[in-house]
C-alpha cells in the first residue's frame, strides 16, 4: 500500500498513513481533517539490497541485469560502504582479508 503524508493543520504535525489507492484520500483524526501533502512520486525499478544480504541474495540480484563487470564492481563497493555505515566497518571485507591472509601462511593484506 502507498504511504501518503498528511498534515494537522491547528498543530503542523505531518503523519504517514498507509491508504489503498482507490480509498479516498482523506484523513480525520479528533475530527479535524488534516491536509494531505503532495509530494513526487519515487519509484526504485532496480530494487536495492539490504547491507547484510549474503552472497546467493547478490548473485541473485545481479545476474540477469546488464551491465559490465565495472558495474558490478561498483554495485559490491555501494554495498561495502553500506555496511561500513551499518557496522563500523565491512565483516564481509575483514573476512576476506583473513581467510586470504590464512590461505598464504598468514601474510599481510595490503589495499
Amino acid at each position: 500500500m502507498p504511504i501518503y503524508l498528511y498534515q494537522n493543520p491547528k498543530t503542523g504535525e505531518i503523519k504517514e498513513v498507509a491508504q489503498k489507492i482507490n480509498e479516498a484520500h482523506l484523513f480525520y483524526e479528533d475530527g479535524i481533517e488534516w491536509l494531505r501533502i503532495f509530494t513526487v512520486p519515487q519509484l526504485n525499478t532496480e530494487g536495492t539490497l539490504k547491507a547484510d544480504c549474503t552472497d546467493k541474495q547478490f548473485s541473485e540480484f545481479t545476474k540477469n541485469k546488464k551491465g559490465s563487470i565495472g558495474d558490478l564492481w561498483d554495485r559490491s563497493k555501494e554495498l561495502s560502504d553500506k555496511r561500513k555505515k551499518v557496522y563500523g566497518q565491512d565483516p564481509v571485507k575483514e573476512k576476506y582479508k583473513k581467510d586470504w591472509s590464512k590461505k598464504r601462511k598468514n601474510r599481510r593484506f595490503i589495499e
